[in-house]
């Protein structure tokens, strides 16, 4: 297959994902109800296609180097309602339905956090 074009990635219809040198998309999932962040991971191929085959988040784990389901382990899946593409493809907004806290720390956010001068302040929730 040959490489899109900028215009057919970013004026076109087609969905032509254009994954970095390391085969990855970012992915940012954002809570359908609130549209707070709840998250900002990486997809590759097996992960965006696994995402799309099950309505369930799937990303891909650098530090793990595999597929990884969201909420595999807590049960704390994320439902994806809806996939934005952004402009020129690189990235994709998830609109999920969080099924409990969406941060390994059991935070709602993995933005907790507040950057006040050079201290981090958690934030109320």
């Amino acid at each position: 297959m040959t490489d899109a074009t900028t215009a057919e990635r970013e004026l076109g219809s087609a969905f032509l994902p254009r994954f970095d040198a390391q085969g990855l998309l970012i992915a940012i999932a954002v809570d359908s109800q609130t549209r707070a962040i709840l998250m900002v991971a990486y997809m590759d191929a097996e992960a965006l296609a696994k995402t799309r085959e099950t309505g369930l988040a799937h990303f891909h784990s650098r530090s793990r180097g595999r597929l990884w389901l969201k909420g595999e382990t807590s049960g704390h899946f994320l439902r994806v309602e809806e996939i934005l593409v952004d402009c020129d493809q690189d990235a994709l907004q998830l609109v999920v339905r969080p099924e409990g806290p969406a941060c390994h720390t059991g935070a709602p956010s993995c933005f907790y956090r507040r950057l006040e001068g050079d201290r981090l302040t958690r934030m109320p929730g």
